[in-house]
């Protein structure tokens, strides 16, 4: 119990992302084997990571005073977040055994990944919203709305590997495993409504604050995003119209969630928000040594004019003294 309390955020989140990848490994090990993997076991694996992930950002996010989207690392950790809570709440309901699969892999990936580049949680930012909560909560739905997106991605590249499997008759394997053509089609336009009705909520949020205080906006990641929403929406549109279905909608959907990570590294690099000093310089700012001895002196009086016996000369009258400036 002393342990996990000595735990600092990057080890909860380590410990979560672990999990999702030792998930990942046992599933593949049955894939392989061409064996049904246990779908409690590797919810059960996937759920206890969430939680210790859950912990690491909640611990960040008391640091920060707010949601802990502030630098690269937390975003994408954020996103792996969401991917989980998307896949715990569809995974079981549509009983798609190798969607937890291809879930964990990816998490892990992305978690594990992020974790590995230190200059990517360099820079912590404190106070990154302002109190606002509406732009906290604007920020929040947009990179959940991209869990949405990441999520989709998966069910297409679940839809092309099928869709390879009965042009080519290949039912061995992790092909033996997958879902109908009609059942990954259906799942793919669901999470399509679902991101882009996200992120179009979240644009709204933030419009109400930009058209008050437009200078104080990235311009770099308003254009990003903004792309990213008119891409998926028009690719909802086209899929509504039907013009855009199975193999190109599928292709067309990998290749935005791609872009969307992406573009995360680059437009964050551009913000400007007041940075967290590192945590050496805050101790030393804190700590009672500039309180005593070792703090800055006051600087000696100047010797003033001497008296007529040698010695100097006390202060000026009161009356010649200048008055400070209220």
């Amino acid at each position: 119990m002393t342990l996990l309390l000595q735990m600092d955020d990057r080890s909860w989140i380590w410990g979560g992302n672990l999990l999702y990848g030792l998930a990942f490994a046992i599933a593949l090990f049955f894939v392989l084997r061409s064996r049904r993997h246990s779908r409690l076991l590797l919810f059960i694996l996937i759920a206890a990571g969430f939680v210790l992930q859950t912990t690491g950002l909640y611990l960040r996010g008391l640091e920060s005073q707010g949601c802990p989207l502030g630098n690269p690392f937390e975003i994408l950790q954020f996103i792996v977040w969401s991917l989980i809570v998307i896949y715990m709440v569809i995974g079981p309901a549509f009983h798609m055994s190798l969607l937890g699969f291809f879930t964990s892999g990816l998490a892990a990936t992305i978690g594990v990944a992020s974790l590995l580049v230190p200059e990517w949680d360099a820079v912590r930012r404190e106070e990154l919203f302002g109190g606002n909560v509406w732009i906290e909560l604007h920020a929040a739905l947009a990179i959940f709305s991209y869990g949405a997106f990441g999520v989709l991605a998966l069910t297409s590249l679940m839809y092309l590997l099928q869709n390879y499997s009965l042009k080519h008759k290949k039912l061995e394997g992790v092909f033996h495993f997958l879902p109908s053509l009609y059942q990954l089609e259906t799942m793919n336009f669901r999470l399509l409504i679902l991101g882009t009705t996200v992120l179009t909520g979240s644009l709204l949020i933030g419009a109400q604050h930009w058209f008050r205080d437009f200078q104080s906006v990235n311009q770099g990641k308003l254009f990003v995003t903004t792309a990213i929403w008119a891409a998926y929406s028009s690719v909802l549109l086209l899929r509504i119209r039907e013009m855009l279905i199975s193999r190109a909608l599928s292709w067309t959907c990998i290749i935005l969630f791609l872009f969307a990570l992406l573009s995360i590294p680059p437009v964050d690099s551009n913000r400007k928000p007041e940075a967290r000093p590192p945590e050496s310089a805050r101790l030393e700012r804190l700590s009672p040594s500039h309180l005593t001895d070792e703090s800055p002196r006051a600087a000696p009086p100047l010797p003033g004019p001497k008296d007529s016996d040698g010695g100097a000369a006390g202060p000026p009258p009161a009356e010649s003294r200048p008055t400070p400036p209220i």
